[in-house]
């Protein structure tokens, strides 16, 4: 628990990242679009707020904090239930709201942690939502509140045999220290005998893969790709402030809230340094602009493992070279091609030609759809297979959110623009912008009682099945004095200022 509180502290949203800055570094400047720049020591605005907001409605700035209507997926469905409608409204009569409106705070002191208040009996299973290696999503009802929640359920069993402890424990990191408006919200983290649990804000909309399928060739126009790719930029901006890489950017971990908005999730692939983040320096464009470095929070942060899902992975990860923060901007060139193309810009026959493709291969454009200079440059600059030069690897986020292709962008407004898909309506429990899954063994949450600690124990590098993307001196396994493997995970209630 210490170490988690400690964590909490250092994050930029929890302690006023920039008061703590000498004057003369801070001082005397404004923004330019949004774009992070010295002199905001008073109402510094990413990475809590560059798109002003997690929820569509009304603002209220007061020097280091935002308040915005919250209609988020926690929320009661009832007879008396409201709906955020697509201008952002909120509409009587119809499922969504429970006629409260719910005010949603980002400071710098608006998370609360509390002892853990729920266990897995707290809630009722409605149905799954997607499945992976080692754990499930369930939507499920909170029973004393009503409210709707995303539960990742992880099977410890599945986390040692495959050598997943350390991202489970990486992932409640980000997730509880985390405050920002296109990141997933966690509720809770508790656990029981057998399993973790994360009860996450639930997004309607779905998966952001899943909405792209549905659209007329698969893929988005230039401008609609331009919108959610800077949406990616503010979330990646924020994870780097706090000194994470991100490292699996890709539609399948992009969610949708029931406005439009995206919202970032699965950090078990995020690396963080193993330093406190540092404070941000600071770049002098030629224009004489000077700009937030967000690259300098990870600037000593080098890490060899192999990880990614096959066709965003950058070249120096594939050539085991180590990797930086850059990968993160490499997989936004990725996720901008695939966004106008519907398919990846290396994509092969094979794992090993499509390597050699992102290696070798210079980013080819089609003739159709149409794309503008700016663009292809964008995305040119994103891939390029030299991480040096690469677009971001200079200062980070401010960099890309300087490029021309950008220039359309209200940063400061992101939240409030309509977004360019509108999800289908729902009230939350059809789960309508999910895929239809059926469960082959079912967890029974009645059954389950909340634990403390872990009663699952072992010795590090045990001999376990090896699993890629960690090195030979990453065994995944918390490396404990008391070889309890769980025992750094923090079962905890979060509480959020305005809900």
């Amino acid at each position: 628990m210490t170490r988690f509180i400690r964590r909490v502290a250092s994050a930029p949203n929890a302690k006023g990242l920039f008061k703590s800055a000498s004057s003369s570094q801070l001082s005397g400047s404004t923004t330019k679009n949004g774009l992070l720049s010295p002199g905001l020591h008073d109402s510094f605005q990413s990475p809590k707020d560059s798109s002003k907001g997690k929820r569509s409605g009304g603002k209220v700035s007061t020097g280091d904090s935002l308040e915005t209507i919250s209609s988020s997926g926690s929320s009661h469905y009832g007879k008396n239930a409201k709906v955020v409608d697509s201008n952002g409204n909120l509409s009587p009569g119809k499922p969504g709201e429970n006629g409260k409106t719910f005010r949603r705070t980002y400071s710098s002191n608006s998370i609360k942690v509390r002892q853990v208040e729920v266990g897995p009996s707290s809630f009722v299973k409605l149905k799954m939502l997607g499945k992976g290696d080692v754990g499930k999503v369930y939507l499920v009802r909170e029973k004393k509140s009503s409210k709707l929640f995303a539960m990742k359920v992880l099977s410890k069993k599945e986390m040692i045999e495959r050598k997943k402890i350390k991202r489970a424990l990486t992932e409640q990191e980000i997730l509880a220290t985390a405050n920002h408006p296109f990141i997933v919200t966690l509720h809770h983290s508790f656990q029981s005998e057998g399993y973790l649990y994360f009860c996450m804000e639930y997004c309607m909309g779905g998966e952001f893969f899943r909405a792209l399928q549905t659209r007329p060739g698969k893929c988005l126009p230039e401008d609609g790709s331009r919108f959610y790719a800077a949406e990616v930029v503010a979330a990646l901006e924020y994870l780097h402030l706090m000194g994470f890489i991100y490292r699996d950017l890709k539609p399948e971990n992009i969610l949708l809230h029931q406005s439009g908005h995206i919202m970032l999730s699965d950090f078990d692939l995020a690396k963080q340094s193993k330093e406190p983040p540092s404070l941000p320096g600071m770049i002098h464009e030629p224009n004489g602009m000077p700009l937030v470095d967000t690259m300098s929070c990870t600037a000593n942060f080098r890490t060899n493992s192999f990880v990614g899902t096959e066709e965003y992975i950058a070249p120096e990860v594939i050539a085991a070279q180590g990797h930086t923060a850059a990968v993160d901007w490499w997989t936004l060139g990725i996720l901008i091609y695939e966004m106008i193309y519907a398919t990846t810009p290396f994509k092969g026959s094979e794992r090993d030609v499509t390597f050699d493709n992102i290696r070798m291969i210079s980013v080819h454009f089609r003739e159709q759809p149409k794309v503008s200079s700016a663009g292809k440059d964008v995305v040119t600059r994103l891939l390029d297979k030299n991480e040096k030069t690469r677009l971001g690897s200079r200062s980070g986020a401010s960099e890309v959110k300087q490029h021309k292709w950008f220039a359309k962008i209200n940063w400061g407004l992101l939240r409030h623009t309509r977004p360019p898909i509108v999800p289908t309506s729902s009230n939350g429990v059809d789960a309508v912008n999910f895929r239809t899954m059926k469960e082959s063994t079912s967890l029974h949450l009645e059954d389950e009682q909340i634990s403390n600690s872990s009663q699952i124990v072992g010795v590090a590098g045990a001999g376990y099945v090896g699993t890629p993307g960690l090195g030979p001196g990453d065994d995944g396994l918390d490396k404990t004095a008391d070889k309890d493997l769980f025992g750094a995970f923090n079962s905890v209630t979060l509480h959020h200022d305005g809900e």
